[in-house]
């Protein structure tokens, strides 16, 4: 049973609320085990498998993943500024957990993580000295190598993110379907998504977030490999990545065993400010008003040549490995990260509304993506264009060492070599505390999608990450970790386009309740203006306006009025053949609920809830003042509504239940004419 004054802090669920998925858990773990020990063991045998698929994949399937990318980002935005932007992802009178900063602090280290930093010199440098087409070194090819950085950094990843985000928050905390990729497709393939087409999903979400994960660590460990040679002479080897893999996993476990609140929460807020202050000292220290500059005009090009480098798959010059390691990789590793970041987005945007959400996971991080690598890129490229030529040419040719020799030709190398490692360590626990946290949620079936799964199952996924991290390493390093994520993304990006078609036709049945609602209401809410004898009830009204009651009213209200108007329905209903249920009110439980089955239909729900308020300032009372006072609000299967039914007669509450009633009795025949399915059909369970 619903209930909206239910505690939304705790992330962690008892033994009892979380159960392994069997299939999905014991199917995922064999086969990345047997994966890593046949990289680690028959490591020439799983390098020519590796890249003779991703030669397969890219060459049949480039085409593909540069228009799906373009799909998910114009839906989500299409969506956002629909009629739809205002639905709210969990019941209507849902609030958002998280404030806006700690919000775009937890999306912007799960969703970017430890890459920024390896990618915001290399990238830039490398389309700089060597660009796909073109002549190397010049001002034309530095435009071109930031608008290229920008394309891959940009509003086109995280347009992948926001789909898998509000299409699970949607249908989780406003339908009450599990959180997991699954529920996403429920309108397309109803109850079957429990069965083998769910666990084939959920399969392919598990492999894509471990790859992509494992993908972003190596990544990292390659980096801090090098720093750590740099600062204290530690050997670059297996052996020291080896040894980071361990460490790194071991501290994610802690931070995922801590929950959300406490652990991820804390260390996004820290690294992100750590961020900006570098950022910040690269700009002021560097030349301020070149970067700005520069900044403004990478964001020119990007916007106006946008639709050009989305579709430009080189067709009749192709630079095969250069799209390999660029442009599809990039494509391939955002879509794996798809169902990991999507699904911890959704963990943490309650009660915000589509547009809100989408606004927020498109622009935030875009617009410090843009900053970060408008500021790092252009200093790095001018440093080139100044003389450098040393600096490029290493930094190219060994992509760990990047970051570090970029900060040897800016003032106070060790203070900023010291916060680069800081910013690595940190962003490398929070993707693997965040990676673990979601699949531990994927592989477990749990109760309420508010709650995590248990601590035991985020240290075994911190685990299983780090193993794969260091089998990918072993059989090629980067190539490798490239490879193997656009051999992984290519399943959920066809599972994306699923997700897309059943978000849209949820969205159109969420259409027709507000339609339903207009329509069968259009006849009654003039009518409660007035009293059983005809006469206007301004009175009453401005009473109840005016009126600040305690609990104890509001228990006496249910009891003397709401009680007997359930009743007088519940009886009428009953003689029309409808089964209907009255629940709550006991001494422990302080709501109370109506419930009229409908067979194979979705059922119908009335339920009051009372809601403690601040007493207004305005108020004249002659008793002693409190600090707060009761109102007394009804819910429906969609949440909470806003007006209160305090002071309300038992007539006027049975109108108020029948016209509910015959806005739902609508929806279901529009929704008949259609001949469409929603989430809440087929007995499935409603908002949560």
């Amino acid at each position: 049973m619903y209930n909206p004054n239910a505690s939304e802090d705790s992330s962690k669920a008892s033994p009892e609320e979380a159960k392994l998925k069997p299939l999905v858990f014991y199917s995922a773990v064999v086969g990345i085990t047997l994966f890593s020990l046949w990289a680690m063991f028959f490591t020439e045998q799983a390098s020519n498998v590796i890249y003779g698929a991703l030669a397969w994949i890219s060459g049949s399937f480039g085409w593909f993943y540069f228009l799906a990318i373009v799909a998910y980002l114009v839906f989500v935005i299409v969506v956002a500024v629909s009629k739809y932007g205002d639905i709210k992802l969990g019941p209507d009178h849902a609030e958002p957990e998280f404030n806006v900063v700690t919000w775009a602090a937890m999306l912007f280290a799960a969703g970017i993580g430890i890459d920024l930093i390896f990618y915001c010199i290399v990238e830039p440098l490398t389309q700089f000295m060597a660009p796909p087409v073109g002549e190397g070194g010049t001002v034309e090819a530095a435009r071109q190598a930031m608008a290229l950085t920008f394309l891959h950094w940009g509003l086109s990843g995280w347009g992948v993110y926001t789909l898998v985000g509000m299409s699970l928050a949607f249908f989780s905390y406003r339908h009450g379907l599990p959180l997991t990729i699954r529920s996403a497709l429920y309108p397309l393939f109803g109850k079957r998504i429990y069965g083998p087409i769910g666990n084939s999903v959920d399969i392919a979400a598990v492999l894509g977030t471990v790859f992509g994960v494992a993908t972003s660590l190596g990544i990292g460990i390659i980096q801090l490999n090098f720093g750590l040679k740099y600062m204290f002479g530690v050997p670059e080897s297996t052996a020291t990545q080896a040894v980071l893999a361990i460490l790194i996993v071991v501290f994610a476990a802690i931070s995922a065993a801590t929950g959300v609140e406490r652990g991820i929460r804390r260390l996004s807020e820290f690294n992100m400010l750590l961020a900006i202050a570098l950022m910040l000292f690269v700009l002021f220290s560097g030349k301020t008003r070149f970067l700005l500059d520069a900044f403004v005009t990478n964001l020119g090009d990007y916007i106006q040549n946008f639709i050009e480098l989305s579709f430009n798959t080189f067709a009749f010059d192709p630079p095969q490995d250069w799209l390999n390691a660029w442009t599809i990789f990039f494509w391939a590793w955002w879509i794996a990260w798809g169902p990991f970041v999507g699904l911890f987005l959704a963990r943490i945007s309650r009660g915000r509304t589509i547009r809100s959400f989408v606004a927020g996971t498109l622009i935030l991080p875009f617009m410090f993506m843009a900053a970060w690598m408008g500021i790092m890129g252009n200093a790095a490229i001018d440093m080139v264009l100044g003389g450098a030529a040393e600096f490029g040419a290493r930094a190219t040719e060994n992509p760990g060492s990047a970051i570090y020799l970029f900060l040897e030709q800016m003032p106070w190398t060790t203070l900023t070599t010291i916060v680069v490692t800081i910013l690595s360590i940190v962003f490398f626990v929070t993707s693997g505390d965040s990676g673990s946290l979601v699949l531990s949620n994927l592989t477990c079936r749990l109760k309420d999608p508010n709650h995590d799964a248990p601590p035991w199952m985020r240290v075994l996924w911190a685990a299983i990450i780090g193993i794969v991290t260091l089998a990918l390493l072993m059989t090629g390093g980067l190539s490798a970790l490239q490879s193997a994520v656009v051999i992984t993304g290519l399943p959920f990006a066809v599972v994306l386009i699923l997700m897309m078609l059943g978000l849209a036709k949820a969205l159109r049945l969420e259409g027709l309740k507000s339609a339903s609602m207009q329509d069968a209401l259009s006849g009654h809410l003039s009518g409660r203006t007035f009293s059983r004898e005809g006469h206007s009830n301004w009175s009453q009204r401005l009473t109840r306006a005016i009126s600040f009651p305690t609990f104890k009213q509001v228990e006496d209200f249910i009891t003397r009025t709401v009680r007997p108007a359930f009743e007088s329905v519940k009886t009428e209903l009953e003689e029309k053949g409808y089964p209907v249920s009255i629940s709550g009110g006991g001494d422990d439980d302080q709501h109370l609920a109506l419930d009229v089955t409908l067979g194979e239909e979705v059922d119908f729900t009335y339920q009051v809830w009372p809601r403690e308020c601040t007493m207004p300032a305005f108020t004249l009372r002659a008793e002693k003042p409190r600090s707060s006072y009761f109102r007394l609000e009804p819910h429906l299967r969609e949440g909470g509504l806003t007006y209160d039914l305090m002071g309300y007669t038992r007539e006027q509450l049975i109108g108020d239940i029948v016209d509910h009633f015959e806005a739902h009795l609508q929806y279901l025949h529009m929704r008949r004419e259609l001949g469409s399915r929603s989430p809440g059909d087929e007995g499935e369970p409603g908002p949560t």
